[in-house]
């Protein structure tokens, strides 16, 4: 009886797949910020008596000009990017720990970051860097028609890197896109319209988290699946299976 328990111990234990840990940054991303300040102090005094009088006055005028790059990371995107990499079921998630002004380090220095523990139990480090974003509004005559289009848009690009936490190996690497916009139709171009900004960026970021899951299932093995589709495994090292001891 023990050789069949063992044997069937030993199919389920090769059947069993741990996915690995990944750990999914937000965007990190850096501007210049200007700062401009201007100050002008002025005072006057005077005083009189019968037999005298007497005054002063003072004017002081500051100005200073000031510019500084600023590092940080945008975490409006990365919510449904955790959601994607979830449906897939080829990761698990883990929480890192997000980078703040009060770190001093450099934001896009992840290797330093990792090996800070910033991503305690992930095995690897989904780190994104923002590339570009774009806002764009405007109204577009229709042809044929009196009416016109009111578009609000938002285009996000960025770049994104999977690596190893161990070995530091980049082991997939791509750009991805979202694209989101709002749009109503107007009978003026003076006409004031309401255009939600929330679902723009709701729709961006969506759109960013299926094209994120769809490289990733491209780069690492099994191709892309629309979603409702049965997740496919990666071509990343699964957690070594249980082994039976005699």
């Amino acid at each position: 009886m023990r050789p069949w328990i063992g044997i069937i111990a030993l199919l389920c234990s090769a059947g069993a797949w741990a996915a690995p840990k990944i750990a999914v940054t937000d965007l990190a991303y850096e501007a210049r910020v200007e700062e401009y300040i201007h100050a002008v102090a002025a005072s006057h005094n005077f005083q009189a008596s019968p037999y005298n009088a007497s005054g002063a006055s003072s004017y002081a005028e500051f100005e200073s000009r000031n510019s500084y790059i600023e590092q940080s990371e945008l975490r409006k995107f990365s919510g449904d990017i955790k959601g994607e990499i979830l449906k897939s079921r080829q990761f698990q998630l883990v929480q890192g720990t997000p980078y703040t002004r009060e770190a001093k380090g450099d934001v896009y220095d992840v290797i330093k970051r990792i090996k800070a523990g910033h991503f305690k139990g992930a095995d690897y480090v989904l780190f994104g860097t923002l590339s570009d974003i774009d806002f764009t509004q405007d109204i577009n005559a229709l042809d044929r028609t009196n009416s016109y289009s009111a578009v609000l848009g938002l285009a996000v690009v960025a770049d994104f890197s999977l690596i190893n936490t161990r070995t530091y190996e980049i082991t997939s690497a791509f750009t991805a896109m979202g694209e989101g916009q709002d749009t109503k139709l107007v009978s003026s171009r003076d006409v004031r319209v309401s255009l939600s900004r929330p679902r723009v960026v709701k729709d961006v970021s969506k759109t960013l988290g299926e094209d994120v899951a769809r490289q990733l299932q491209e780069q690492l093995g099994g191709g892309y699946q629309e979603p409702g589709q049965p997740a496919l495994r990666n071509n990343l090292p699964r957690d070594e299976a249980p082994k039976i001891l005699h």
